[in-house]
């Protein structure tokens, strides 16, 4: 009787939105399931490690099925949940399933294929070819000679065996007359920690080996004294327990000596080494066991969030900065950890994770678990399996990715400044928003959701005030500590009165002086990097723009380059304008190391930190700013929208924002909403602590804007209900939900013809909730026009019969030759 063969649906990591089958080879039968890790060959040559989403056992007709070459782990690397969930972000986010198992997996899990070269198995027939071997350069023959003696080599072993930077060339010119074959090997690229470890040699419990053990040791006497120190650390001789395993590090920094001492005993028989497979993430210190006590008004608010998690899947926290929130979120994961599960919880930026990790480490030690993008592939895949191997009960603290972790047993997910535009990811694809895929994550795993923030986004306060979520308010500070007093200095009545010099007013610059000079500290805000935004030329007003995006070039003094934010272009700077030929380049405007150069020439007695992207891009950059800012080991901080986001500095009196006007004025339906939180936040850094009355300063050129009034009286109502009635009057969210449809072409003529062409057929179906098409305020980005449609939606309508329809119109626009190079994708639900 024959078997039954037996099929697999695998998804892989390309832009596809689809799944591939391929047949289960004999040898796996039974082996392969869900959630399985599989090697399979893709088109001629490449191999991709594909996750197994189906099986089946009829295979789809008409097409030819390849087989699995290989099966890569004992046991599923992904849960069920996890699948389903990458199905959801793939269908609502209008990405293909590919991006979303693409961002989802750590690098160091996926197994790509490397080029490798070897010799041509007819090797001897093409050298016999007529005046083939007589053509051979000097240098093509010795890689001939490599292969022959090694086999399979890289391109990169080529070169450094030969020495030979050229041997692309060579290979490509021994590939055309036959010589050599291209082939495929795989290469995985995680790789374990790995730990030097000790152990006896010899049963330490048997009288007989552990006497004859110290008589191979007499007249050593270093070497008897390590080897009573390792079976006193390992507890060999203590009878009815197991040995415990003993570091080759701790053994040499107990006795003080060298390794010499231990290879003796070594090669005496002694003793033994090797290697353990360890989590890079051990916690060393001594957790504190109860989260810190509640005041009554935190007391108050957790007894309302469990209520409320009674007949609410998702609470709203809303507090104001510096209430306490983190106390809260510390008593709620312990009563999760205290029923077997685990928490997740997300902040919007790594640098948070910095506090945030100690703060909970002191309470729950090794359960604390860090999770973000800063991390290698090795680190990465370590959590992953940490995760997937246990279903101890732990926390997870992290940024986006945090989500596609293999939980399993969620009881909780607390997203963190839920407000924070952070959380929406832009490129690459999947461009989902992490704050309401963890409502749909927690969902799937029957666990509650709390969003906390001092200023929630209007969305979610809108949800909350209706009745769909709860809510629960804070409106007091922590210990008594008073919201800080803020003042709006009107820059151009300044400037006019020779009250300002610089980026800065006198007035922002005696109450930073007041507060240093008690030993304060202070934060300039201002949310834009590198030196000054442009170059200028001040005979004839050129501005050196980036060649290949629509922007100006941002100056960068420490590079002293022109860079484009956008690409990241570097360009020299000018020293005669190519347009006049004068030598009149200046630079305009402030950006962070501007204003830090500005500060510590009027601040030159105090100690200043900058925190910016380009100040933070190593892993351990974040961590040591925070550290040193913390630990008063400077007096201030300069840096961008880094510093608004719930970082608790003790000894911080004065904020100054330093450029309001470049917040409230930027072409956006969410600007003022983002304007509000970030000058809110930035402000809650102020006067944190009992008995400290924090001051902040706001700088712009008007004064009367209804958004800084609203900052100014801590007004968080006010501003909800002002905003509600704009967003009321045209029709945006949380009245309609929006997509934009963005399309981009090397040719501007080619994109705008399919723009117009796309925009009417999508009126033609959905009316005139279609907008556009029109040019986004960057029209063009790494030498690609962009052009922008929009689509405004009913919040009643059905959000999937739209996005076939979109769906649909895409596919007939790609059918037309003219626009097949043409690139499309979707923004849903932009921030």
């Amino acid at each position: 009787m024959m078997e039954r063969m037996e099929f697999a649906e695998v998804v892989l990591p390309l832009p596809l939105n689809a799944t591939f089958t391929y047949r289960v080879p004999e040898t796996m039968a039974g082996r392969v399931t869900v959630g399985h890790r599989v090697v399979v060959p893709f088109g001629a040559r490449k191999h991709y490690t594909g996750i197994v989403t189906a099986l089946a056992v009829e295979p789809p007709k008409g097409v030819q099925v390849k087989e699995i070459l290989s099966l890569l782990d004992d046991k599923p690397i992904v849960r069920h949940p996890q699948l389903k969930f990458w199905q959801w972000l793939s269908d609502y986010y209008m990405a293909s399933l590919g991006d979303v198992y693409k961002a989802a997996i750590p690098a160091g899990l996926k197994v790509e294929s490397e080029t490798f070269l070897e010799l041509n198995p007819d090797y001897d027939e093409a050298l016999a070819q007529e005046g083939v071997e007589a053509s051979l350069t000097d240098r093509e023959q010795i890689v001939l000679h490599h292969l022959n003696q090694e086999g399979k080599m890289s391109v990169a072993a080529i070169v450094k065996a030969t020495g030979f930077t050229a041997v692309p060339q060579i290979a490509s010119r021994l590939l055309e007359r036959g010589l050599v074959v291209v082939s495929e090997k795989i290469v995985e690229r995680y790789t374990a920690r790995k730990i030097a470890m000790v152990r006896p040699a010899f049963n330490a419990r048997d009288p007989q080996a552990l006497h004859a053990a110290f008589d191979a040791t007499k007249g050593a006497p270093k070497q008897e004294q390590m080897l009573q120190t390792l079976l006193a650390l390992s507890g060999a001789l203590r009878p009815g327990v197991e040995a415990a395993q003993v570091t080759r590090e701790a053994l040499l920094e107990k006795t003080g000596m060298t390794s010499t001492i231990l290879l003796a005993l070594a090669k005496k028989g002694l003793v033994e080494s090797y290697k353990k497979e360890v989590n890079r993430f051990a916690y060393d210190g001594t957790p504190v066991k109860e989260p810190p006590t509640l005041t009554p008004d935190q007391s108050r608010a957790l007894d309302e969030i469990h209520r409320s998690f009674l007949d609410k899947q998702v609470t709203l926290l809303h507090g104001v900065t510096s209430s306490g929130k983190t106390e809260l979120y510390m008593h709620l994961i312990k009563y999760v950890l205290d029923r077997g599960d685990q928490a997740l919880m997300l902040v919007p930026e790594i640098a948070l994770t910095t506090q945030l990790t100690k703060r909970l480490q002191r309470v729950f030690g090794s359960r604390v678990v860090i999770y973000h993008s800063k991390f290698t592939d090795n680190q990465r895949v370590d959590i992953w399996k940490r995760l997937l191997d246990g279903r101890e009960p732990c926390v997870v603290i992290g940024a986006r990715s945090a989500l596609f972790l293999p939980f399993a047993r969620l009881g909780l997910v607390i997203v963190d400044e839920e407000h924070e535009s952070s959380y929406k990811q832009y490129d690459p694809s999947p461009r989902y928003n992490a704050r309401d895929a963890a409502i749909v994550l927690a969902t799937m795993h029957g666990a509650k959701t709390l969003l906390g923030s001092a200023t929630p986004s209007v969305e979610s306060y809108y949800k909350a005030k209706t009745g769909r979520w709860g809510l629960v308010e804070m409106t007091h500070r922590y210990g008594d500590a008073q919201l800080p007093d803020i003042e709006v200095v009107d820059l151009k009545r300044a400037r006019l009165a020779g009250l300002a010099e610089g980026s800065l007013a006198k007035s922002t610059i005696d109450l930073a002086s007041q507060a240093l000079g008690r030993g304060e500290q202070a934060i300039f805000f201002l949310n834009r990097r590198g030196f000054a935004p442009m170059a200028r030329c001040k005979a004839c007003a050129y501005i050196p723009k980036c060649e290949h995006c629509d922007v100006s070039l941002t100056f960068h003094r420490r590079q002293n380059q022109l860079v484009c934010h956008y690409c990241g272009a570097l360009y020299p700077v000018p020293t005669v304008c190519p347009q006049c030929h004068e030598p009149a380049i200046e630079t305009v405007g402030y950006g962070t190391e501007r204003v830090e150069a500005e500060v510590e020439q009027r601040f030159s007695q105090y100690r200043i930190l900058r925190m910016d992207l380009d100040t933070t891009r190593s892993k351990d950059a974040y961590d040591n700013i925070i550290d040193d800012f913390s630990q008063h080991k400077a007096d201030i901080l300069v840096g961008t929208q880094m510093v608004t986001k719930g970082l608790d500095f003790a000894g911080v009196s004065v904020v100054a924002v330093l450029n309001a006007d470049a917040l409230i004025n930027f072409p956006d339906f969410r600007s003022s909403e983002r304007a509000f939180n970030m000058m809110s936040q930035v402000a809650g850094r102020a006067g944190r602590r009992e008995g400290q009355q924090g001051r902040v300063v706001i700088q712009s050129y008007q004064p009367d804007n209804p958004i800084l009034q609203f900052v100014k009286t801590h007004d968080y109502q006010g501003f909800y209900e002002h905003e509600l009635g704009e967003r009321q009057r045209y029709l945006y969210p949380p009245f309609a939900r929006v997509i934009y449809i963005y399309l981009r072409h090397r040719d501007a003529r080619t994109v705008d013809d399919a723009a117009a062409i796309h925009a009417q057929a999508l009126a033609g179906k959905l009316g005139n909730r279609v907008f556009g098409p029109d040019e986004p305020a960057v029209s063009r980005v790494q030498s690609l026009y962009i052009r922008k449609i929009m689509v405004k939606l009913e919040t009643e309508a059905s959000p999937s019969r739209v996005k076939q329809i979109l769906h649909e119109e895409r596919m007939r626009l790609y059918r037309n030759p003219a626009f097949r190079s043409l690139l499309v994708h979707y923004d849903v639900d932009p921030q």
